[in-house]
This record gives structure tokens, sequence and C-alpha cells, in this order.
């Protein structure tokens, strides 16, 4: 069965994580995916467990692609990227700005080759500023978009990072929404262009609608109040739940199922300005209330009033539980290098195009000679790249 992206091609150039994961979703839906790597591979095939140049976070950012391995570094690899290139829908590529181009392979060229091709850049910081150059990974972009300020210690006031590359992962997710939205343009317009993304600027965008609230108007920056309440975790007996009430409805079923009902005349909680102003103290009282019984009390009584809650879950009891069983979202499979491993399968789901995971990470140059000979090459020409070391 088709997926909503199948028939569209896309040539990967990218490493690590950003572009590899954007190109990963695209593949789930049905794109055909060809990474190029460098003769050692993506440097994420020797980063963690595993056989065979096969790591779990290879897996995770590589699954259902293609691979190819070429010597970028001679006139041949890059000769032979531009061929692929003239047969493909889609480039990307996250090389610090400049370094394609030195390369002979960017975006004007490859426009000159293939004027309808969407050609995908991802960078820390864009193609220009002071940080245009720098080496960038996930913690200096959780430093700089304010998301470590965010999530500073309330008690020491000392910013503190997300234990996950939040940024990575919302940059890719970003590009393969862009990607797909350049292709929709292509196929109304038939013109193709160049679709350049920061990083910095994927992460910001992603908190203002809430993280830069306060910073929003015009001249209250200097009165926007630190993000310092208590995060919504609550310590019970025998474990950890959350609980949350926005609305009036809300507030009414917290306070009776925590039998605080003189809270609901509280001149600070009784409105939701009130409860956002006062959240400090709000959440320090609902803490006080809820370490007294179990998770398994709280949750019932909760839900009875129409409270949203949860249990707070390992990521080892995430596996066994019953809702993400129901949504049927972890599939199992067989990785060579690996083993048996799970996976998530795409997260959207098409009524009449379904995406599903298209196969396991590919080996380091597994389809090389499959790629060469779609592209046309003759088998002598073939042979002649990998003896001469240019393809593996």
């Amino acid at each position: 069965m088709q997926g909503p992206l199948t028939g569209f091609k896309i040539l990967d150039l990218s490493a690590v994580l950003s572009g590899p994961l954007a190109t990963a979703w695209l593949a789930d839906q049905g794109a055909e995916v060809i990474k190029v790597e460098p003769l050692q591979g993506d440097i994420v095939r020797h980063m963690g467990g595993g056989a065979k140049g096969i790591t779990p976070s290879f897996l995770n950012a590589n699954r259902g692609k293609k691979s190819i391995a070429i010597d970028l570094k001679t006139e041949t690899g890059v000769q032979l990227v531009k061929k692929l290139a003239t047969l493909a829908d889609v480039l990307v590529q996250n090389f610090r700005p400049g370094a394609i181009e030195r390369m002979g392979l960017g975006y004007d060229v490859i426009k000159s080759i293939n004027p309808g091709i969407v050609y995908c850049s991802i960078s820390g910081f864009g193609e220009t500023g002071p940080f245009a150059h720098k080496r960038v990974y996930d913690p200096v972009i959780q430093s700089l978009s304010g998301l470590a300020d965010i999530q500073r210690d309330r008690d020491t006031g000392r910013p503190k990072m997300i234990r996950t590359v939040i940024p990575d992962m919302t940059t890719a997710l970003t590009a393969s929404q862009a990607i797909t939205a350049a292709l929709l343009s292509r196929e109304r317009t038939g013109r193709g262009q160049h679709v350049q993304l920061a990083m910095i600027d994927a992460m910001i965008a992603l908190t203002w609608a809430e993280g830069m609230a306060g910073y929003t108007v015009i001249g209250g920056e200097d009165k926007a109040p630190p993000q310092l309440a208590p995060d919504l975790i609550y310590k019970t007996t025998d474990g950890y739940i959350t609980a949350g009430a926005v609305s009036d409805l809300e507030w009414q079923g917290m306070c009776h199922a925590l039998q605080k009902e003189e809270w609901l005349d509280d001149n600070r909680f009784n409105t939701p300005a009130g409860r956002v102003k006062n959240v400090a103290e709000r959440l320090t009282m609902t803490a006080e209330v809820i370490a007294t019984r179990s998770s398994a009390h709280w949750l019932k009584v909760l839900d009875e009033h129409h409270v949203p809650s949860a249990p707070v879950l390992t990521r080892r009891e995430l596996l066994d539980n019953e809702q993400i069983k129901a949504n049927e979202l972890i599939i199992e499979m067989d990785q060579p290098g690996l083993g048996r491993v799970r996976q998530p399968r795409p997260a959207a789901r098409f009524s009449e195009t379904p995406a599903q995971i298209q196969g396991v990470a590919p080996g380091l140059g597994e389809h090389s000679l499959e790629i060469l000979r779609q592209a046309g090459l003759s088998d002598d020409e073939v042979e002649e790249l990998l003896s001469d070391g240019v393809v593996k």
C-alpha cells in the first residue's frame, strides 16, 4: 500500500540527528530516501552499542533508508552526487554554512542541473551573524534559545537543560514539515526552491507560544516574571503523578477531589488569572495534600472529578502501559547487528495512504550497487568507482 509521499526520492547528505530524523519521518510516509555517507559512515553508527555499524541511535534516525558510501573529497564522488541529484525530488544537507558550496554541491549548482529540486539546508544558526560558522550541538542551542532559562532551578536559579536533544528533534520536525510544504508548492507551481532552516530559529519558534509569552508585548520585557513555579509532578506515598486544573470547572473538580473545598473561595485561586499569579503557592499546597495518599487513590478520585491526571511512568513502564498498547504505537522488528528491536510506528495515521516503517536501518553502503545501477551506470563504471575507492 502506498504512503502519502510514495514516488518522491530524497537524497540525504545529512548526518547525526536533525537531518536524518527528518528524512526518516519522510521515509515512513513512503518517500525513497538515499542516505549518502562518507566512507567511514555517519558518526552515529559508531556511538553506542551494536555491531556492524548499527547502533540503536542510528536505527532510530535511519530506518527504512538506502545507503551509499561516497568519498566527497574526490571530484569523482562530487560528480556522482550531482548525477544522483538529477534524479531526486529533495536534497537535504546539514554541513556548516559554506562547506557544501566548497564541495561544489551548493544550491545554485544543484538547481542548475535540477531546477525542480527542493534543497533543504539545516544549520545551527543560519548563514549570517557572529555564530553562523561555529560548530553546534544540541546543548548550545538549548543555552542560546532561552530553553535552559525556562528550565531554571526555582531554588538556586541555576539554568538547567532538558535531558534529551529537544532542539535537534524540533529542527527535524520543522524540516520534515517544510520539505513537504515545498513539495506541495512545487506540485502547484512547478518550481523547486531552497529551504533554509536554523536550529536556533526552530527552537525559539517552538517555545515562543508559551515560554516567551511574557516577552511578547513590546515594552513589558522588564516586567516578565521568571518561570520558577514548581512543575506539575506530585509525589504520592508510593510514586509520582501529574494533575492539572486550568478551567474553573477543572479547578472545582480538583478542590473536591482533594477535599479542599475552602480553596474555592480563596481569593488567590478563584479566578484563572489568580491561579496563574499565585501558581507557586497553589502547586505547593496541592503537593502537600497529594503527598498523603497513594497514586492509585489520587488517580481514581481525580478522574472521577474530571481533572486531567496520569501516573508518571518510567521509560520501562511505558512499554507496558495499556494506553500505549491500545494505540498500537510500538512495533517490533529484526534489525541486523542489533537483533529484535522496538520502534514507534509513524504517529500520524492516514486513512487512504497509510504511513508505515519501510524497513530496517541499512548497513554502510548496503545499497551502493543498486543505487548506481538505477542511476544508469554501467557495470564497468560501477567497478571503477569501487576499485578506485570512491564508493563503498
